[in-house]
């Protein structure tokens, strides 16, 4: 582990540094503030602080006492009366309880004082220990020099029978003399033995506790998996009291064993015994083989050499006392399985939880991030926002040590459809553009860089168009000022309002142009005031917008508005680097035959050259020519230039960054992980579904689908057609676009709209040969539009016509009832007189009481005196037959009335 500064340390252990700086200070440790390191030396010296201070010892985090359950079953046999012998199910339950060593020497011991560190500590307890074994040693000694000295004397009287005096005397000096040799002998072999295992037992000890106490400082250093430490100092309390509980009971249950050999003056006593240091015991040890081992183990023990200990067998499995609450990394997206594998929960509490929350989905479909950290939370965990765009950020890194340089201003022109944006950077370019496009208005991004006497000057020109939204933020978003164009005979325009809130959005200044100012109905005043309502407010005014007047068509203003625009631009003190690797910005793509895809770039930083890898959203490839706006070929392009770029393997999005990388294979391996993780994500926002939405699938309303395939021959334009008509859905009728690109009309455009029944729109691209054979044969709807208005104009009209008709009733006479005659023959027959319009006999009627209607349905007959007619007009009296209805009564009224059908159309 790396030193790191307390500051820091306190991070890791949710802890105020204060008080990690009070218990630095208590444990010795001298550091001179928050910003001082700290060794993994001194985070021991810390933690060995804290156990002690918190009444935790090495043997509180050992088990005291163990109690084995066994249980085994076996069958015999067992003869029967009849001589036929039976199998007979036996089951044999037993239940031991072991004591571990270290609570009897700790009582053999008697209450220690605890060292200054863990080495003085580990030497104390092998002091104890051989302490211990040598007055065991003494004491086996002593009483084996006894029993030799009685043996000894014994034969010393038994001699002095038949020798004399003085042989008897040499008799029993030679035996005391070997008598004490013998225990001495005994006595040193017994303390070698006994010394021995009480260091072998030390060091393994040491070793143990060493290797736990790296693991636990490891555990604590580890942010996501440790417990805070207010929840670690009351863990550690209430251990080393259930510890202090069970060494009591220990106590207790040992002192009446322990006192027996004292009473009853017998050797060899659990005392005097060496024990255990831990128990282990094999889950799928037969009995018999657990017998053999424990005779084993007992012959060595008799022997002074310690039994193998069986790591293996350890059982290390504690059952949580309470839920556990684990840190949940969720990325960008993930799937129900491995969101409940994080979680170690199944899979179906996941999908219950989630079907509380009115989502359906299933094991292995992918969520969203939002979805996913909701679910995290209602299971109580925590959930943790893992950013998975690591391999991106190390394309994002940029290195500052790089000289900035003065760059050229990117301008954006905007401004309402048809107030002369493109004719006055026509006349800026001294080139005709606006007369090369259809119908006269700009649909597509254009780039240019304009070389002046004062500077070199990018432009951006935007459609005008409401369809052309998107590319029109696209631009506010890549420039740096924003030049808006109002005619001075139109004044303000909804696009104009529009290009002033992306303007704002983008904060970026900007420079207001009102051209047409030679028409004779331009009133540039009332541009001026009418732009001060959108908080535009002219510098003449005391505002912040300088205003230029400029005619495209005379040249006036032209060079005021260059001026005005480097001008900004100085006081913007735009810089650039020149080096290191390049990036950009893509303004628009396309597809184009013989060329491929095809990229125009807007360069922000760096030198692009030709044979730099290069990626753009989740395409890739290799720079292969680079052109400028008027199709000349380039080497290279700097800082605020724009350039066509071939060699992508695909059309990238319009607003994609395309940056330059180290290698090809290091662009194909960011593309693809762009690539699935845009799969993923459209997954995970189209999989799971909503309750509500199953719920309204479920009525009885249908909505008419006009499917729809667009290919376009720019990105911009496919999905600025592809919003346009989105937005003419309603709740009756409704437009889906199931594929858009760029590029010609293909075979396999055509295969997806005739199996969608789906009709292709191409705009400004046409079909193929083996796509135009397939029309004819399969008869799809194609349609080919060079004018983006038209477009939507002629859906309009098509969702226009699928739009159920309105039904409105119209009241044509009313007749009231003056005599009700009764026929056999013709049932019920009101006499009436028309009081106003006409009856007609094949309009539906209703019949009216006190001008309540009772009854609505048809003439049964309409009769004037004998004659059927088919109308009876006001003041002319007529006999009526309601069909199916007998109980006219006079005083009642039949109402007359017509159903109309009407057209409905779209609201535009």
């Amino acid at each position: 582990m790396a030193d790191v500064t307390v500051s820091q340390f306190a991070e890791v252990l949710k802890v105020p540094v204060e008080r990690l700086l009070t218990q630095l200070d208590e444990a010795g440790i001298q550091v001179s503030g928050a910003n001082d390191t700290i060794s993994d030396d001194a985070k021991m010296e810390l933690l060995t602080f804290l156990r002690r201070a918190h009444g935790r010892t090495q043997e509180a985090t050992a088990p005291r006492k163990i109690t084995l359950k066994r249980k085994s079953q076996g069958e015999i046999k067992v003869a029967s009366a009849q001589g036929r012998a039976r199998m007979v199910n036996v089951e044999v339950r037993s239940k031991k309880t072991y004591m571990n060593r270290t609570v009897l020497e700790e009582q053999a011991r008697g209450p220690a004082t605890p060292s200054a560190n863990d080495q003085a500590a580990d030497r104390a307890a092998a002091a104890a220990a051989e302490e211990a074994a040598a007055r065991a040693a003494a004491q086996s000694a002593a009483a084996a020099a006894q029993k030799a000295a009685a043996d000894a004397a014994a034969a010393a009287q038994a001699a002095a029978a038949a020798a004399q005096n003085e042989a008897q005397t040499e008799a029993q000096r030679a035996a005391q003399a070997a008598a004490e040799a013998a225990a001495e002998a005994a006595r040193q072999e017994a303390d070698r033995l006994q010394k021995e295992q009480a260091e072998a037992e030390a060091r393994e000890f040491a070793a143990r506790e060493q290797k736990r106490m790296e693991d636990e400082i490891r555990r604590m250093a580890d942010a996501e998996t440790r417990q805070s430490a207010e929840d670690e100092t009351r863990r550690m309390a209430e251990a080393a009291a259930r510890a202090e509980a069970e060494r009591k009971q220990q106590e207790a249950a040992a002192a009446a064993p322990a006192r027996a050999p004292e009473r009853g003056g017998k050797r060899g006593g659990a005392a005097d015994r060496p024990q255990r240091a831990e128990l282990h015991v094999s889950s799928d040890a037969s009995a018999r083989f657990k017998k053999k081992k424990q005779q084993a183990a007992t012959s060595a023990r008799s022997r002074g050499r310690p039994s193998q200990i069986n790591v293996a067998s350890q059982h290390g499995f504690e059952r949580p006392a309470a839920p556990v609450k684990r840190d949940v990394q969720i990325g960008e997206t993930v799937t129900v399985g491995e969101l409940a594998q994080r979680m170690a929960v199944k899979a179906n509490e996941v999908i219950k939880v989630m079907m509380n929350m009115g989502v359906m989905a299933t094991i292995n479909q992918p969520i969203d991030q939002d979805t996913a950290v909701l679910v995290v939370e209602e299971l109580g965990h925590t959930a943790v926002i893992h950013k998975e765009s690591a391999i991106e950020d190390e394309l994002q890194a940029t290195d500052a040590s790089h000289e900035l340089e003065a760059r050229p201003p990117v301008v954006t022109i905007m401004g309402h459809v048809d107030h002369g944006k493109t004719s006055l950077l026509d006349y800026i370019r001294r080139t005709k553009v606006a007369a090369g496009e259809a119908g006269g208005i700009t649909q597509h991004i254009g780039a240019y860089h304009v070389e002046t006497p004062k500077g070199v000057i990018t432009f951006l020109d935007t459609p005008g168009h409401a369809a052309f939204t998107a590319m029109r933020a696209r631009g506010a978003q890549v420039t740096d000022v924003v030049v808006l164009v109002v005619a001075a005979d139109d004044s303000v325009m909804p696009q104009t309002i529009e290009a002033i809130q992306h303007a704002k959005a983008a904060e970026v200044p900007m420079v207001v142009a009102i051209t047409k100012v030679d028409k004779p109905a331009a009133d540039p005043e009332k541009v001026r005031t009418d732009l001060s309502r959108y908080e535009v407010l002219p510098e003449a005014w005391g505002g912040d917008t300088m205003f230029v007047n400029v005619s495209a068509h005379t040249g006036q203003g032209i060079d005021e508005l260059l001026d005005t625009i480097l001008l900004q631009a100085e006081v913007l003190d735009l810089k650039a680097t020149k080096s290191g690797l390049a990036a950009g910005v893509v303004v628009e793509s396309s597809m184009e035959k013989g060329r491929g895809a095809v990229a125009t770039v807007l360069v922000k930083r760096g030198v692009l050259k030709p044979g730099d890898p290069i990626i753009a959203g989740t395409e890739f490839g290799r720079v292969r020519a680079m052109f400028d706006e008027t199709g000349a070929q380039v080497t290279e392009a700097g800082p605020s230039l724009p350039v066509v770029v071939l060699g992508l393997s695909g059309a990238p999005n319009a607003g994609d960054e395309l940056l330059v990388v180290e290698s090809e294979r290091k662009a194909r391996e960011v593309a693809l992980y762009r690539q699935g993780k845009f799969r993923d994500t459209k997954l995970a926002k189209q999989g799971p579904a909503k309750l509500e939405d199953m719920l309204s699938q479920m009525g009885d309303g249908k909505v008419a689908t006009v499917h729809v395939v667009i290919k376009a021959d720019v990105q911009g334009s496919a999905e600025a057609l592809r919003d346009s008509l989105t937005k003419l859905s309603t709740d009756e009728v409704a437009v889906k676009v199931i594929g858009s690109g760029v590029g010609g009309i293909t075979e396999s455009d055509i295969t997806m709209a005739q199996a969608s029944n789906a009709r292709v729109i191409g705009f400004n691209v046409r079909a193929d040969s083996s796509a135009r054979a397939m029309i004819k044969e399969a008869g799809v709807d194609v349609r080919y539009y060079s004018i983006i208005y038209e477009a939507i104009d002629e859906m309009r009209a098509l969702l226009t016509g699928m739009l159920a008709p309105e039904v409105k009733e119209q009241i044509v006479g009313l007749a009231e009832v003056r005599e009700v005659f009764r026929s056999s023959k013709f049932g019920t027959v009101a006499g009436c007189i028309v009081a106003d319009g006409y009856v007609r006999r094949n309009n539906p009627i209703r019949v009216l009481r006190n001008n309540v209607v009772i009854f609505e349905g048809g003439l049964e007959s309409l009769r004037r005196f004998k004659d059927d007619v088919n109308e009876v007009r006001a003041g002319t009296e007529c006999g009526i037959g309601v069909k199916n209805y007998n109980d006219v009564q006079v005083g009642d009224q039949i109402e007359c009335f017509s159903r109309v059908e009407v057209a409905r159309t779209l609201e535009v």
